[in-house]
């Protein structure tokens, strides 16, 4: 039994999970599934409101009026941030790093409109985060505020009971669907989602490995962050709990040029995928994950998994598809 800290109800739970039988044919096999987390919401749709549940209800429960948060200039997390904040009349203040003035454009617009305040700092800049984010926290504390501050993607010990959740929910949809996949697929791109569903199934006992498609840095920096955000957990949370049996399983060769930029193969599978079987995939996280899996497949890497199950967990980001809608071509 998993004894869950305090949470808000903010995302659309459970999600469905849908067979992808087309695509499956096309490539003979393993039986893909898609596990549909872009529908926990309209406006705050994503894996992140997963996450947010719980480190939003620290917030509350703490006191705090304002919350911080950083993240690219699309960042999924920080239009997430911003509409729940709306929603939960509290003020949010987003830390975007981009070098170039960026479009009001997909996430950024949504940012505005749900009236957040929003500082852009340059790459380098980026690189003193920390100190950005204490800038902020001394400044609204000047302010007679009491402000809250939600790391990049929303990944750390709290965030990941969104994915502890999330991974007993798959357990509850296996067992309606008859099914013991081989594997749950997702994008990863700051480690909350990929440690949380290693600790959930874990703490769940369900017999499922994790493979993340990373969308950014290398195999070494999963397993340095993931291996954070466990320790931050077990700190917080369960102190006895035994978690070094838990290694991330990384993959990436799918990183393509850098964050955020998609290679031509990728936007060409978020369009095959779109017309095959009504999914829409993101350049930025979820796309660069479905075309690494599907290339997968077809080199043989789950050749043995041939009569298997494989569920894509689709992590969102429509918004950030719109941002990039000339580089699609149309």
């Amino acid at each position: 039994m998993v004894n869950y800290p305090e949470r808000l109800s903010l995302a659309q739970t459970p999600t469905p999970l849908l067979p992808l039988a087309r695509l499956s044919k096309q490539l003979g096999g393993p039986r893909l599934w898609v596990k549909r987390d872009d529908l926990t919401g309209s406006a705050s749709s994503g894996n992140k409101v997963r996450k947010l549940e719980f480190l939003l209800a620290e917030a509350v429960a703490q006191g705090c009026d304002t919350i911080i948060t950083s993240g690219g200039v699309q960042s999924n997390h920080c239009r997430a941030v911003a509409v729940l904040g709306a929603q939960l009349g509290l003020k949010v203040h987003l830390l975007l790093r981009s070098d170039i003035p960026p479009e009001p454009v997909g996430n950024l617009f949504l940012d505005q409109l749900a009236g957040a305040t929003i500082s852009h700092y340059s790459v380098a800049q980026f690189r003193d985060l920390d100190g950005l984010f204490q800038h902020w926290v001394d400044h609204y504390q000047q302010q007679g505020r009491k402000s809250y501050s939600i790391p990049t993607g929303g990944s750390n010990g709290t965030g990941t009971w969104g994915y502890i959740a999330a991974a007993e929910e798959l357990a509850a949809d296996f067992a309606a669907e008859n099914i013991d996949p081989y594997a749950v697929v997702h994008a990863t791109g700051s480690g909350g989602t990929q440690a949380g569903l290693i600790l959930g199934f874990y703490l769940h006992q369900v017999d499922c490995k994790v493979i993340s498609y990373a969308v950014c840095d290398d195999e070494a920096y999963f397993a340095a962050k993931v291996s954070d955000d466990l320790t931050q957990w077990q700190s917080k949370y369960s102190p006895h709990t035994d978690l070094s049996a838990l290694v991330p399983h990384t993959n990436a060769g799918y990183v393509g040029p850098a964050y955020g930029v998609a290679p031509p193969e990728v936007l060409d599978t978020i369009k095959y995928v779109a017309a095959l079987e009504g999914l829409i995939l993101d350049p930025v996280y979820t796309g660069k994950a479905f075309h690494g899996l599907i290339e997968d497949i077809k080199k043989g890497v789950f050749a043995e998994q041939h009569d298997r199950d494989i569920v894509f967990l689709h992590t969102g980001g429509i918004f950030g598809l719109f941002a990039q809608q000339q580089k699609m071509g149309y």
